[in-house]
């Protein structure tokens, strides 16, 4: 006995009436519609969902180029004896290092241009430890940064901005004033610029400069006190657990707050958008899968009269239910099959797809001085992938359900007393 013989008729008979040649064409171009909607609605979701996951992740590793896991500061935003709380914070196992910085407001200018900016004052060798800068320069290196030399690096859109280059130099303005015979008047010093970086986050490319922090505190008058410390953990998601954990340890006057506090509004408009498009796709899913209800209700009456003659050959009502389910979950299974395997590629190449629309109609889909990342990014999650095959298969076996039932229903005497 061969294997297909051993398959149920009910799975035999609703394949074979998939396959067959209608007479009536319009039943098969429902189908098709059906089948091509769910196809493109399942593969909108993963591409779009793999887009929010690549921004989410994108947005992270940009972020925390620039930002530390951790910072530590103190009342009026000055810690003192940091070296204290550096060496304390080196015992604890989830840390791998710290760097202490200043941090402040000022203006820079260079000609007719004036731009502000935030200042961060780092010392070069141990700022590596904690952020990616380093990693990410366009010209020049931390390392050019020298105590009393007086040197900045800046973001290359702010470099931009100002009409600079390396080696030329730049003013910068402490909006804390002096106090002079004429007045209050703002501390000014001319720093040379000697490197460039490029995160590829326009807040932080178009509004940061790096100088050295003893530089740094001479000019902002700080003494020999800093703005904090930074902290690289291990695993960047124990920040919040570890935020709490060091608040309660430390003693003194200290405020920790961790990445996901310092940018949460960022994540949350991601997470909450995640989930916004998925519902709005769904329903486009659902749409397209509910178009299967229209297509077995036409067939179940191109069928009336195999249907009785099936009932009086001893087929059950569960049984003539189980072939119209078989060939509405056939064609959702198909649509959500071709939908996976176009979205999983468009997700995957999505790098190269971009770039090639973009050159072919002359636009650019995200401009960097409006978005915080310019290139649209993909990470397929196999996860969201499964989720959305198995969400769109349930979708069209309940569309399945009610033209099902209609069709078991079916009086044979009725069907066949016309024919």
């Amino acid at each position: 006995m061969s294997l297909i013989n051993k398959l149920p008729y009910e799975l035999l008979i609703g394949l074979r009436y998939t396959r067959a040649k209608r007479k009536n064409h319009f039943i098969s171009f429902i189908s098709l519609t059906s089948m091509i909607g769910i196809a493109l609605g399942v593969a909108a979701l993963i591409v779009v969902l793999s887009v929010m996951n690549g921004f989410q992740a994108e947005l992270r590793t940009r972020i925390l180029g620039v930002a530390s896991h951790l910072e530590i500061t103190g009342a009026n935003n000055q810690l003192s004896e940091w070296p204290v709380l550096a060496a304390q914070l080196k015992s604890q196992p989830e840390v791998i290092a710290s760097a202490p910085y200043v941090m402040a407001q000022g203006m820079l200018s260079y000609g007719q241009a004036v731009q502000g900016a935030l200042v961060r004052g780092v010392l070069p060798a141990e700022e590596d430890k904690v952020a990616d800068l380093g990693k990410n320069m366009k010209a020049g290196s931390l390392a050019d940064l020298r105590a009393g030399e007086f040197g900045v690096v800046l973001g290359a859109d702010l470099a931009q901005l100002l009409g600079v280059s390396i080696g030329e130099k730049v003013v910068l303005m402490a909006p804390q004033g002096q106090f002079t015979p004429t007045g209050v008047v703002p501390r000014i010093k001319q720093f040379k610029v000697v490197g460039l970086f490029q995160i590829g986050m326009y807040e932080y490319d178009a509004g940061l400069a790096l100088i050295h922090m003893d530089d740094a505190a001479k000019l902002y008058r700080m003494g020999d006190n800093v703005s904090g410390l930074r902290l690289k953990l291990n695993d960047l998601f124990d920040a919040p657990e570890m935020s709490a954990k060091l608040a309660q340890k430390l003693d003194g006057n200290y405020y920790v707050t961790d990445w996901t506090q310092q940018h949460a509004n960022f994540f949350k408009a991601v997470q909450l958008e995640k989930k916004v498009m998925f519902i709005i796709l769904t329903l486009i899913v659902a749409v397209a899968a509910f178009n299967i209800v229209s297509t077995l209700v036409m067939a179940v009456t191109d069928k009336r009269a195999d249907i009785a003659i099936m009932r009086t050959f001893g087929a059950s009502p569960r049984s003539i239910m189980g072939i119209f389910i078989v060939q509405g979950a056939l064609i959702g299974m198909i649509g959500t099959l071709i939908g996976a395997v176009v979205g999983v590629i468009i997700a995957l190449n999505i790098d190269t797809i971009i770039p090639f629309i973009e050159n072919l109609f002359k636009v650019q889909f995200l401009a960097k001085d409006v978005y915080y990342i310019s290139d649209l990014p993909s990470k397929l999650e196999w996860n969201d992938v499964i989720t959305i095959v198995v969400m769109s298969f349930i979708l069209s076996l309940l569309a399945t359900l009610y033209p099902s039932y209609k069709a078991s229903t079916i009086n044979p005497a009725e069907a066949l007393r016309y024919e």
